[in-house]
């Protein structure tokens, strides 16, 4: 994730970066941090930040695009089918740790 989008609030920029992230394609915590004009550290908030977002109302976020920075997907019990599903529709494929393969080519 290259582009930065500014005049917005740092949050906002986060929304909007994460539901701009297309199908087929991944990048993770940290990208959106830094696009949105975070800091490394600002990184372990994204996940509130558009939970927050989605309980106010935001629709579509493909948090199934948003990964750890080694690739590794998260996957909880409740998500686990819904997720596969998505990453076997998308083309991403995942290895038997459940990290994209090909994830530098996979990451927008």
């Amino acid at each position: 994730m290259k582009r930065k989008v500014l005049g917005k609030t740092f949050s906002e920029r986060v929304v909007e970066l994460a539901c701009s992230v297309p199908s087929g394609r991944v990048t993770t915590y940290g990208d959106l941090a830094r696009a949105a004009g975070g800091t490394p550290m600002t990184a372990q908030g994204i996940s509130g930040i558009l939970g927050k977002a989605e309980k106010n109302g935001v629709k579509g976020i493909p948090w199934h695009r948003i990964v750890y920075s080694d690739g590794r997907v998260w996957l909880d019990e409740e998500h686990r089918d819904a997720r596969l599903k998505l990453y076997k529709k998308e083309k991403i494929k995942l290895d038997e740790k459940n990290r994209v393969i090909d994830f530098d080519l996979k990451r927008f």
